[in-house]
């Protein structure tokens, strides 16, 4: 069965994308002093950009799209919309519930990673990556 391979590359490309956001983040907010929440998009979009591009070529190499490789990261940026707005209120729940992590915003965007986690798989297997590959 996939599904458990699936999850477990799924997981670790989220976690190498967590690193890629919470680095971006913490060094956005701690070294050039930009605001905590426009810095989070950014990051947000450098680690979305990544882990499309790991589970296209790693967690589901075995399953299509149908689509080119720029319309697909376009649907799965729209895709992962859902997560992102889970990711993005845990986020700034904990930075409302906790001013210190103002100073700290690497633990609550892992939070909010944590959290949206489950969203994004479901919708990338069971509507993104669907189909299973044809050979050519």
């Amino acid at each position: 069965m996939r599904l458990p391979r699936d999850i477990s590359l799924f997981a670790i490309g989220g976690v190498l994308g967590l690193v890629i956001d919470a680095t971006v983040v913490q060094a956005l907010v701690g070294l050039q002093h930009w605001n905590a929440y426009i810095a989070r998009v950014v990051s947000f979009l450098l680690a979305a950009t990544f882990t499309w591009w790991w589970n296209r070529r790693h967690t589901f190499a075995g399953r299509s799209s149908g689509r080119r490789a720029h319309a697909e990261w376009l649907h799965w940026l729209a895709l992962m919309s859902a997560g992102a707005v889970v990711n993005y209120g845990v986020y700034a729940l904990c930075l409302q519930l906790f001013p210190a992590l103002h100073r700290w915003p690497a633990v609550a965007a892992a939070a909010g990673s944590a959290v949206a986690a489950l969203v994004n798989f479901s919708a990338a297997r069971v509507v993104l990556f669907r189909h299973p590959k044809t050979p050519r």
